[in-house]
């Protein structure tokens, strides 16, 4: 899984990524996921080399993997770099999918999978985000590790 989102949406994509390679609830082997947002040498340098709109999408271009799972937080759903992003992953083969606020923005059209809170407080769309997002990592958790059982 790879995450990405800007101030508040950087430190819950860091905080997904932490749960899946961590854990959530259960004890199980780590799965991977990264949050692009942690590499502040990568981000500074893209920014200052090229473009802000950029620090995203070019991460994507060199660690996505078709059927990745690419996560972009934004709670305006205009981020340019998150949209930018999102545009790499969807073109690498990725499985997309907007974590979004207000109505979605144009990372709402763009995306596999919209999840978008109808609000324009970004306070209740952030709170509203780590719900989904605890939700999404029980889910993860759960069905990974019972794939995994089933196998054995």
């Amino acid at each position: 899984m790879v995450l990405f989102g800007n101030g508040g949406s950087a430190a819950d994509a860091q905080h997904i990524a932490a749960e899946i390679v961590g854990r959530f609830k259960l004890e199980r082997r780590s799965y991977p996921s990264i949050a692009l947002t942690t590499d502040t040498s990568c981000i500074t340098a893209l920014a200052n080399d090229y473009s802000f709109d950029i620090i995203f999408s070019r991460q994507c271009e060199s660690l996505v993997e078709k059927n990745d799972v690419v996560i972009g937080i934004s709670t305006s759903g205009n981020s340019t770099n998150v949209k930018k992003g999102l545009e790499t992953a969807k073109k690498k083969g990725a499985i997309t999918i907007g974590l979004l606020g207000t109505k979605g923005g144009s990372i709402g059209k763009l995306v596999d999978i919209p999840i978008i809170i109808n609000s324009s407080s970004t306070p209740r769309i952030q709170e509203a985000h780590r719900t989904i997002y605890h939700i999404i990592c029980d889910e993860v958790e759960r069905l990974m590790v019972s794939n995994e059982r089933a196998k054995q």
